[in-house]
């Protein structure tokens, strides 16, 4: 029935027999596609989520099977092109030519896909971060991408994959020198694509470029950065490889940003708290805890230390800068914008000639930037105003208001007669 439906064709135009039957034949291998990647892939991923194990999860995120399904309709067309009627030996020949070098092309990608799913499965085993294979998987990765190369070109020309070995050689050689710059991109852009190094809509950092600001396009051979001046800054890929930068999407994705900022305290401040101040304290909301835990963690030293507690060189006391890290310590818990679950600290650095540098560390739970710049600021409004409550003075070096206030004071003249 099919030769005489076909015979019928003929009669319509010689060439309709051989249009209808490319036509079915593809249409099988659409089918096929369909079936492969809707149907079977599915049930796949669905009993991999079902399972316990990780590496099917793996296989399955690393799209291994996906890539191993581009066979199936090629498959179907390199058997079903021999019963199309009346297609010659040479548009037989390469139907299945290109056939088979999609097929090598697909095993070449499934079998790079499925050394990603490799190293991340190994990377969830602890001794993975002392000795990662990263670096081996990658070089087995470029080992299969030329050995998909070599397959797919020896396939579509009809060759030994032998001779075509034979000529790279010779070849190879001429071309490191002349393309040396565009190998270096291309090694520089298989890296960035597959390490995700760097990626459009970054954060970008690369002073010694000039450049710092979002990657709006990264290509073969330059990375394009649109600065925070809205000037434009593009550099070659495999300079951005070779030389060190610093990219923000690491922050972004964490979900917060880092304030590290100090103030600076007069050290000639800084004192003993009285039994009048300790008292005004305990109605701070955010010092009612700290009063009461540190009043009784120091009478029980003081108690067990046994000495008379007239002579308070002996006792151990409450000051006015531990009360104020305490007070930031808990303001900062208690702001809205600061991130619960990254670090905070309140810390004391090394003093200096500007006074004792009181470090604040914490993190905004917004990466935007005009946000994060509006709670940094708040915060150390606020830090700035509440530091003379605890008795204490901020730094800063004289300016010209503050010695014209110190004239007609006594040793003004004196001072004046010196310099």
């Amino acid at each position: 029935m099919i030769r005489a439906m076909f015979a019928s064709l003929e009669n319509i135009h010689p060439l309709a027999p051989h249009v209808v039957g490319m036509a079915l034949l593809l249409l099988l291998a659409w089918l096929a596609d369909i079936i492969v990647k809707r149907i079977l892939l599915g049930m796949v991923a669905r009993i991999a989520r079902r399972t316990e194990a990780t590496w099917d999860n793996a296989l399955v995120e690393s799209k291994v099977f996906q890539r191993l399904a581009w066979i199936m309709p090629v498959l179907v067309v390199h058997y079903g092109v021999n019963l199309v009627p009346g297609l010659s030996e040479g548009v037989v020949t390469v139907v299945r030519n290109v056939a088979t070098a999609w097929t090598s092309l697909a095993v070449s990608l499934a079998g790079v896909a499925a050394l990603d799913a490799v190293n991340a499965i190994y990377e969830q085993r602890p001794e993975s971060r002392e000795r990662p294979i990263k670096g081996f998987l990658q070089m087995a990765q470029l080992v299969l991408y030329i050995i998909g190369g070599i397959l797919v070109i020896s396939v579509l020309i009809d060759r030994s994959p032998l001779v075509l070995l034979g000529g790279l050689g010779a070849m190879g050689a001429v071309a490191m020198i002349v393309f040396k710059d565009t190998l270096l991109s291309l090694a520089a852009s298989i890296q960035l694509t597959s390490q995700k190094v760097i990626q459009v809509g970054d954060w970008l950092e690369l002073p010694q470029y000039g450049a710092d600001g979002d990657v709006i396009d990264v290509a073969l051979y330059t990375i394009t950065v649109q600065n925070w001046d809205k000037t434009i800054t593009v550099i070659p890929t495999h300079r951005v490889m070779s030389d060190s930068f610093k990219n923000w999407r690491g922050m972004t994705e964490a979900g917060g940003r880092r304030i590290k900022r100090s103030i600076y305290i007069d050290m000639n401040s800084i004192r003993f708290l009285d039994d009048a101040e300790i008292e005004r304290f305990k109605r701070f909301r955010l010092l009612q805890d700290y009063i009461a835990d540190k009043q009784a963690e120091l009478d029980e030293y003081n108690a067990a230390i046994g000495v008379d507690s007239d002579s308070d060189v002996n006792l151990r006391r409450l000051t006015n800068i531990g009360t104020l890290r305490a007070y930031i310590v808990n303001y900062l818990r208690n702001h809205p914008a600061i991130h619960d679950d990254m670090t905070l600290i309140v810390r004391q650095l090394q003093p200096g000639r500007d006074g004792l540098p009181i470090e604040i560390y914490c993190f905004t739970n917004d990466t935007q930037w005009a946000t994060y710049e509006g709670v940094q600021s708040d915060l150390f409004d606020h830090v700035s105003a509440i530091v003379p409550a605890f008795g204490l003075r901020l730094f800063q070096s004289p300016s010209g208001f503050d010695l014209a206030g110190l004239a007609g004071q006594p040793g003004q003249d004196a001072l004046k007669s010196r310099t």
